[in-house]
């Protein structure tokens, strides 16, 4: 069995005894491994639809129409094959990911030049394919209040009587990464201990993934169960803490890792793309460790979220 729970977020909704029922279900899930799927969410499943086809399109541009838009890990547009390699994280070396993105970001700039350069620069967005910008605009707001509400319920599930993240992440930053996972025709033969994303966990608070499933797909860890294949339901969104949650539950939730596996040899060339939407914080926001008997761990000191999260952006870049 998954040690990943299947949590109905309409319930929460709903509020009383059944909102009371997910927060047990969500508490107890997000212990084993930092992992739930969630169905309710009332994210259109057409409109995710809609924004993989187009970027489907972006990806098939020749490599230097592409390059017009590149730009280095954590900024706005097109990241080439190679420029990340998420072992890092971990302190591990391996070889570059297996994978290119279109990565999209905040627009609420603060004035200050320096925080909006890093946090809130503008996003690019290809002239090549139009429609990506009004798809991703829909989607991405959409996915924000499902973010919102998820930290809400996590709030609830920890037994707070109030929800900090309602003024922790009231002018937030957050990325979406659109990833497509090439073929070997198009990535050669996987060097050893060389990924599609190498085993690592997430930075922010939570991470909302629309994913095809595929021989070369999502792996999640736990202590119980080591590497497993992450269950996939296509009614649901899965849904995983980063790093920063992880540290503001005082350890009691571990942050999900997990990893995507290269090409296998059953299937050369399957071809994968994934909507990603990491969810933070502001970024300014002073996140304050809960301390036990709710968290696991005591003496955790409070942390900026931008210092936290580019820590971890620095880990990952290649070079």
């Amino acid at each position: 069995m998954s040690v990943i729970a299947t949590v109905d977020i309409s319930r929460w909704r709903a509020g009383g005894a059944e909102a009371d029922a997910v927060a047990a279900e969500v508490d107890e899930s997000l212990q084993q491994a930092g992992f739930i799927l969630v169905t309710g969410h009332g994210v259109d499943k057409g409109l995710a639809s809609a924004v993989r086809t187009v970027s489907r399109e972006f990806f098939a541009l020749p490599d230097d129409v592409k390059r017009r838009y590149s730009v280095p890990v954590g900024g706005h547009g097109w990241i080439g094959p190679g420029a990340e390699a998420n072992g890092y994280a971990e302190g591990t070396e391996t070889p570059p990911d297996l994978k290119e993105s279109y990565s999209l970001g905040a627009e609420t700039p603060t004035g200050d030049p320096e925080v909006d350069r890093i946090w809130f620069a503008p996003n690019v967005w290809p002239a090549e394919v139009p429609q990506l910008h009004t798809l991703v605009a829909q989607y991405t707001a959409a996915v924000r209040q499902l973010s919102d509400d998820l930290l809400a319920l996590f709030s609830h599930a920890l037994g707070l009587p109030a929800n900090p993240w309602a003024m922790l992440a009231n002018r937030p930053t957050w990325t979406m990464n659109i990833n497509h996972y090439p073929p070997v025709s198009v990535v050669g033969t996987p060097e050893p201990g060389q990924f599609r994303i190498g085993p690592h966990t997430d930075f922010g608070t939570v991470t909302v993934l629309d994913r095809e499933p595929g021989a070369g797909g999502l792996q999640v860890y736990s202590d119980a169960e080591g590497w497993q294949d992450a269950p996939y339901d296509p009614d649901a969104l899965t849904v995983n803490i980063g790093d920063l949650l992880e540290y503001w539950s005082g350890r009691r939730w571990p942050s999900g890792r997990h990893r995507v596996l290269p090409p296998q040899p059953e299937a050369p060339e399957e071809d994968l793309v994934s909507l990603i939407y990491f969810y933070e914080a502001n970024h300014d926001a002073v996140v304050t460790p809960l301390a036990p008997p709710v968290g696991r761990v005591d003496g955790l000191s409070a942390v900026t979220c931008a210092d936290f999260i580019k820590a971890r952006l620095d880990a990952i870049t290649v070079g």
